[in-house]
């Protein structure tokens, strides 16, 4: 017989109104196959683990899903840069 293995789902939110729907999205599709761990970064990340997670899979924005210990593609934001700010023109008079 073979073993079932759980799949593990992080999910790390801000508890905010963009992150609440995908929460809800995430919890209704997993299946008995999936164990949701939910890491609110905005009340409970002060544990080593979950920031110790948040610099593992380099999460710069939020909501962001890891699957089995690998950040999803969707989730790879690289967050706000000053390059990129500078590309729009912030800081330059008009």
């Amino acid at each position: 017989m073979k073993t079932q293995t759980k799949r593990k789902i992080e999910l790390f939110t801000a508890g905010c109104t963009v992150c609440d729907p995908v929460v809800e999205m995430v919890k209704a599709m997993a299946c008995s196959s999936c164990d949701v761990i939910i890491y609110n970064i905005a009340e409970s990340c002060n544990t080593k683990d979950c920031l110790k997670k948040v610099k593992s899979y380099s999460i710069n924005t939020v909501p962001a899903i890891a699957v089995n210990g690998k950040l999803l593609s969707c989730c790879l934001h690289n967050g706000i840069s000053v390059e990129e700010l500078k590309s729009a023109g912030i800081g330059k008079l008009a």
